[in-house]
């Protein structure tokens, strides 16, 4: 029998409220995290250690033999002997021009066969250097890329860096 218009609107408010179903959403949330953990990027993190002096310590006899600095200035790049003064001056071109890295790496390495046993260099910043041409002269100071039979080999320079302030030259500020 058919039922009347009102007996069906008495029946539509007594019915029970239908169940929220979460299977669908959970099956969407797994998915999306499958797909995100198979093309997350993995970055490998490179972590250098620098060897800082401690705050008051002062050295009472300075080392025997090479004592390697690299001072990096905006005017160029400066290779000197903590005890015997500067050995080879780099100097930019203008202010926009790159550092000649090619030329540091290529002296380092004729100072390196003449002092085998130094691993140590300590790397003199002016102020307002960069953090990308720090990275670039650090790299430089400690290795060196050839080839070899077609393949790349990075030796060690001087793997031991240390950074420092560089002396403010006179008339430069």
């Amino acid at each position: 029998m058919r039922r009347s218009f009102t007996m069906r609107k008495l029946a539509r408010r007594h019915r029970k409220p239908s169940e929220l179903l979460l299977v669908p959403m959970i099956d969407i949330f797994t998915v999306l995290v499958t797909f995100l953990l198979m093309t997350a990027v993995f970055s490998r993190t490179v972590i250098m250690e620098l060897k800082l002096p401690a705050p008051g310590t002062d050295s009472s006899e300075p080392p025997k033999g090479l004592v390697l600095e690299v001072v990096l200035r905006k005017t160029g790049l400066t290779v000197q002997d903590r005890n015997g003064g500067e050995l080879k001056r780099l100097p930019r071109a203008d202010a926009g021009a790159p550092y000649d890295l090619a030329g540091l790496s290529g002296y380092l390495q004729t100072v390196k066969a003449q002092f085998p046993q130094v691993t140590e260099a300590t790397l003199l910043l002016e102020g307002d250097i960069s953090y990308d041409h720090l990275v670039q002269v650090m790299d430089t100071v400690r290795i060196i890329e050839h080839r070899v039979d077609g393949q790349l080999v990075q030796s060690e320079l001087f793997p031991d860096v240390s950074l420092g302030d560089a002396e403010v030259l006179a008339g430069a500020r």
